[in-house]
């Protein structure tokens, strides 16, 4: 009977050890991310992490190669883009990060700047993919994105360069100062901004321009240290 006492209070000590001492094995606390919809975005050189976009109650804005509108996983119609757009940054005044696909028209993705531009966002932040970099495998690599500023009257008087992208026969063609550029020659004309005190560019693209090109002239012009203005009509 003694002997029997002697295990059982061995055996509630340990319960007692296990149940009040925290475990050194325990598993660190997994994010909860961000659900949504898988596209294929431009790769840029200049982004910056974004981790907050990966937060379950980001703002998130994807569109399409063929156009189409979520945010998360909820497909948002053309016509209620404004309002459901108004509604969210008016309630939360979030940022807001567009993820746009490479492939997409630049049209598709300015109805959504059009509509941000309209609930009184002025700098959303665009989702970019990343050179280069492949995640090691059990981790996560935070998102990675650019700034940019959606025009004003005011931006677009103080540009120091106007960046033109229109659409032709041959493929999407470049002016820099209503000068043709060659695309192989756009870092190289836009490397005077490095000296230039306001350094802010007005980027004006046909709506028939694919995306990526868009996104290109953006990654050239933070790379030359100007800020982009970019037109959403």
């Amino acid at each position: 009977m003694k002997y029997m006492l002697e295990v059982s209070l061995v055996a509630l000590t340990l319960v007692e050890a296990v149940t009040s001492s925290p475990s050194k094995q325990s598993s660190p606390e997994i994010p909860t991310l961000q659900p949504g919809i898988r596209v294929e975005m431009a790769a840029t050189s200049t982004a910056k992490p974004v981790p907050d976009a990966d937060q379950l109650d980001a703002f998130v804005l994807t569109v399409t190669d063929r156009g189409s509108v979520y945010e998360g996983t909820n497909a948002i119609a053309a016509s209620e883009l404004t309002q459901e757009i108004n509604h969210r940054f008016a309630a939360r005044q979030q940022q807001l990060y567009i993820k746009a696909d490479a492939r997409t028209p630049y049209a598709n993705v300015s109805r959504v700047l059009q509509a941000a531009q309209a609930s009184g966002i002025e700098s959303p932040i665009l989702l970019t993919a990343q050179q280069g970099v492949a995640a090691a495998p059990g981790t996560i690599t935070p998102p990675e994105g650019i700034e940019f500023s959606l025009t004003s009257n005011a931006q677009s008087n103080s540009a120091s360069a106007v960046v033109e992208i229109f659409n032709s026969a041959a493929g999407p063609r470049l002016k820099i100062n209503h000068q043709e550029t060659p695309w192989a020659s756009l870092e190289t004309a836009l490397g005077h901004l490095r000296q230039n005190p306001s350094r802010k560019v007005l980027v004006n693209a046909d709506g028939e321009t694919p995306f990526a090109q868009v996104v290109r002239v953006i990654d050239a012009c933070r790379s030359s240290g100007a800020k982009v203005v970019l037109t959403s009509q």
